[in-house]
């Protein structure tokens, strides 16, 4: 049997498994056009097609879309070392996307097996702080602020944010609405306090304090949340700054 050097577009179907909406596509895009036609005009796909098919299913399989692979198809000096390469650059951006969502996820389940009664809408602020907080904080503050948590204990942590800061909170503000200097005695050793939480939480990296006071200046309704709105955060900054 002489061996063949084409095919109609029925018969690779049935020898490719490719369905023949997409080989129309790929004429239509330009991608695969077949290069011979039989005698009644129907299309007939050479040798040299169905190898280009074969890379294009390559390619495909390695994640390349279909215009690039089209791309680097019809570029005279195409070589597949470099194509491998791309691809590999993509995973790598893949990965490490992935790997930051699994990061995220970590922090979330860790914030929630220390919080059981969170609900909804708390979850949802959370998430929106979560992602709000990583413009301003890099991976490696994140992973300190995680490592520095997990140094101190939930139980410490939970009786620090439900007990110690708001009344720490509430007393700032009393001397704030009374008038009080930031210079005065009692600011200060306010001031002192606040600035000694801070740290027990960042581990006393100025780097994520900085951030930290940069995120807050930014968005004084996530502070507020919290019952530091802008004057509170304004008059403890002063108190702190001659500390």
């Amino acid at each position: 049997m002489a061996e063949r050097d084409h095919w109609k577009i029925g018969e690779l179907v049935t020898l490719t498994g490719i369905t023949v909406r997409t080989l129309h596509h790929y004429d239509h895009i330009g991608l695969l056009v077949p290069t011979l036609h039989s005698d009644a005009g129907h299309r007939l796909y050479s040798t040299t097609d169905v190898a280009r098919l074969q890379q294009i299913i390559s390619l495909k399989q390695l994640g390349f879309r279909l215009e690039e692979s089209k791309k680097v198809l019809d570029d005279p000096n195409f070589r597949p070392a470099e194509a491998i390469k791309l691809q590999l650059e993509r995973v790598g951006e893949q990965i490490r996307i992935q790997e930051d969502l699994r990061r995220r996820l970590e922090g979330l389940l860790e914030t929630i097996r220390t919080q059981q009664n969170t609900t909804g809408e708390q979850l949802i602020q959370l998430i929106e702080v979560m992602t709000m907080m990583e413009k301003y904080l890099t991976p490696e503050q994140m992973a300190k602020i995680k490592d520095q948590g997990a140094l101190i204990g939930e139980e410490t942590i939970k009786e620090k944010i439900e007990h110690e800061w708001p009344s720490l909170i509430a007393k700032v503000r009393a001397e704030m609405d009374k008038g009080t200097s930031p210079e005065s005695p009692a600011v200060q050793a306010l001031g002192k306090r606040w600035k000694e939480l801070v740290e027990m939480f960042t581990g006393g990296d100025q780097g994520i304090s900085t951030s930290l006071e940069r995120f807050y200046g930014d968005n004084p309704d996530k502070a507020a949340e919290y019952g530091i709105d802008k004057d509170v955060w304004l008059y403890i900054r002063q108190a702190m700054a001659h500390i």
